[in-house]
């Protein structure tokens, strides 16, 4: 059989691995926490530190129950200009996404055991995006015809908890983490070659939808040397998730193979390391800073089981169940800032770099990464032991550009889709959290 390939099919082999990726992920957790920036690790002292640093579930002295939502709204544009000989610049494709929310959130419960140890429980999603676009923009790079051009991810994390006071300036905490990640998507399945005519198959419409569980832990301290200062750092470690589910192609009968195979894929979750310092210069204000560093490079080489015998050795054939991903480990930095009122509000502001952990060679539409700048900003009212909390985020990607000339004839660039890219995001997000 000669070699095929379906158009962009790292679309279907990359998508797992994005819900690990910085670009189009929650990388905030908690109104309070996100609205100063995400720079939280130092600081941890209400109910989102089982996600920034179990150590802080040592501060609460009372019951305490938190809750947390989040709306991300993202804006993408995609632009593939192709080079003609004679005529110039042509555009192929012009689209931005589909209008889409993608709702997310956190809920803990904390309670303590003894003077100096506090149990606690959390569900969370650290990972919850998509994006959609008007199949009719990709008519000229799918045969002319209207497929669905869609992605929805996301990542419920189940986190039982335990922290423990050492003395009044050291604090130690722990999660297991329960990851349940799951995701659709849909995209055109490209095209075959055949030996008789018309010599080439439109493959129609390619669907995948799957699921899966890992484990993993967070272990973090926290130390308060004085009133005024505190220091933090986090580990969390690796978590294999083994994903199942099925994929299937709308026309691949017309090679005579099955139209549906189960598949297997198993994507690691990168070590995460945190070092936060939080500062009060003064009574009413503080200051954040941390530093967060994830091991990106652990995403290399990624294989696909297709189990349908016939989808198998087509894949294998075409070198379609094997992706080159090369990522590279990449650090975050923030800061942040809270002052709190006299009249028991309080206001936030935070900024954040985000880098893209992917190369230009897995850029794709459906989950592109960026660069982004991230500015925060939020309020919140205290009414005895209720809170209430409003935080906002935006993100503004750096423009990506990729060559397709580069994609025709480069090798390494076998994965990617050619074009320009840009993205924001708003996220709106509010909770609210009570001490009992």
């Amino acid at each position: 059989m000669r070699k095929f390939k379906l158009y962009y099919i790292v679309l279907f082999l990359f998508l797992p691995l994005s819900l690990l990726a910085n670009g189009l992920n929650l990388n905030s957790l908690g109104s309070r926490a996100l609205a100063m920036g995400g720079a939280f690790v130092g600081l941890a002292d209400d109910y989102s530190a089982i996600y920034w640093n179990p150590a802080g579930i040592a501060l609460f002295k009372t019951r305490y129950f938190g809750f947390y939502g989040v709306d991300l709204i993202p804006s993408g544009k995609y632009k593939l200009e192709v080079p003609v000989a004679g005529v110039g610049t042509l555009t192929i494709v012009n689209a931005k996404t589909e209008s889409k929310h993608y709702l997310a959130g956190l809920a803990a419960f904390y309670q303590p055991l003894t003077d100096n140890l506090v149990a606690g429980f959390g569900v969370y999603v650290p990972s919850g995006l998509g994006a959609s676009w008007d199949g009719s923009d990709f008519a000229a790079i799918a045969e002319n015809k209207t497929y669905d051009w869609r992605s929805r991810i996301g990542v419920v994390s189940i986190a039982p908890a335990i922290a423990y006071k050492i003395s009044d300036q050291i604090y130690v905490g722990a999660t297991l983490n329960f990851n349940y990640g799951s995701f659709d998507i849909a995209t055109h399945a490209g095209s075959a070659a055949i030996p008789v005519p018309p010599y080439k198959v439109d493959l129609g419409q390619y669907e995948e939808s799957m699921s899966g569980w890992g484990i993993g832990a967070t272990l973090g301290i926290l130390v308060r040397p004085t009133e005024k200062v505190s220091f933090g750092a986090t580990y969390r470690t690796r978590s294999t998730v083994k994903f199942k589910g099925s994929a299937s192609i709308s026309n691949i009968y017309l090679l005579g193979l099955s139209k549906e195979s189960d598949l297997e894929r198993n994507v690691t979750w990168p070590t995460w390391l945190a070092f936060g310092l939080a500062f009060k210069p003064v009574d009413r204000l503080t200051l954040t800073a941390d530093l967060q560093w994830s091991e990106w490079k652990t995403i290399d080489v990624m294989k696909t089981d297709f189990l349908d015998p016939g989808w198998k050795l087509l894949m294998a054939l075409s070198g379609d169940d094997v992706r080159e991903m090369h990522w590279k480990s990449v650090m975050q930095m923030r800061v942040g800032a809270e002052y709190v009122l006299p009249n028991n509000w309080a206001i936030r502001a935070g900024y954040y770099w985000d880098p893209s952990p992917a190369p230009d060679t897995t850029m794709n539409v459906l989950l592109p990464s960026y660069n982004f700048n991230v500015l925060t900003f939020g309020v919140g009212y205290a009414l005895g032991d209720l809170k209430l909390d409003f935080g906002f985020e935006y993100l503004q990607g750096q423009e990506r550009k990729i060559s397709y000339v580069d994609v025709l004839t480069k090798p390494e660039y076998h994965s990617a889709m050619p074009g320009i890219y840009n993205m924001t995001l708003i996220v709106p997000n509010l909770s609210i959290s009570y001490r009992f």
